[in-house]
């Protein structure tokens, strides 16, 4: 009879999260773009915010696994029926673990 394996393999860590800072331009308020991203992101598993800014852009800041991450800034390179999306500015780093959930967040907002 053989010793069951006293030390079993670590079970792998879970996917590590990371962070989007993105900046979309173009005609994105006043067409749900918030409202849109908002309902992807939950849907993704995401924590962040997204927010219209005061230049005319909207900003989204979204934490998770990387390909959550990956296909949320995808869905921010279409945007919803009535968008037109010029471009995106990208931020990428390591998530900082602050957001409980995803929501919207007003203009006036200071960020983090």
């Amino acid at each position: 009879m053989t010793d069951p394996d006293p030390d079993p393999a670590p079970a792998p860590d879970p996917a590590p999260t990371v962070r989007l800072d993105a900046t979309v331009r173009g005609r994105v308020q006043g067409v749900g773009f918030r409202y849109y991203i908002l309902r992807r992101a939950m849907g993704l598993g995401l924590r962040g915010w997204v927010a219209n800014e005061p230049d005319g852009s909207v900003r989204c800041v979204a934490e998770g696994p990387a390909q959550a991450v990956d296909d949320l800034l995808e869905i921010l390179e279409l945007g919803p029926a009535g968008a037109v999306v010029e471009r995106v500015d990208v931020i990428r780093g390591a998530a900082l673990g602050s957001f409980a959930s995803f929501e919207i967040r007003s203009g006036g907002h200071s960020g983090d």
